[in-house]
């Protein structure tokens, strides 16, 4: 039995992608935000516990200098293996939310995929995928 609820783990993992450059910026808490309330995965999960989650996650990172490897190791147990593309999925959109990536950022997804076993094929289509959502259409202006 897992420590967390995997909806929960799900936030963890979005919170601490937002949260890698020291900054949640409000363009990526609305993106966390329309996941939850948006995706399949979240269907089961109380959006009243955002907030929750989100602050227990942050005093997690906080808390020492495993605070990753703690986020990491709760995901892994909460979620199961043939989900961890979701994982991954889920962190890449919350990272490009903002309209770019930082090096913190993409050691972040790298240290995620590694530990989280997503294979490369996997993780270059998920990337190519949400880089693909996140084009403006050119305006005749």
């Amino acid at each position: 039995m897992s420590t967390i609820s995997p909806e929960s783990a799900l936030v963890y993992v979005m919170v601490t992608v937002s949260a890698t450059d020291g900054e949640m910026r409000e363009s990526e808490l609305a993106r966390i935000t329309g996941l939850v309330r948006y995706l399949p995965a979240f269907s089961g999960y109380n959006i009243d516990r955002l907030t929750a989650d989100t602050e227990t996650c942050l005093q997690l990172l906080q808390s020492d200098e495993e605070g990753l490897d703690a986020i990491i190791g709760l995901v892994a147990e909460a979620i199961p293996e043939s989900h961890y593309d979701l994982v991954y999925a889920l962190a890449c959109d919350v990272a490009v939310s903002d309209g770019s990536l930082s090096q913190v950022e993409l050691r972040l997804l790298e240290e995620i995929r590694h530990q989280l076993t997503v294979d490369r094929l996997t993780a270059a289509a998920i990337e190519r995928g949400i880089a693909a959502r996140q084009k403006v259409l050119p305006h005749d202006d």
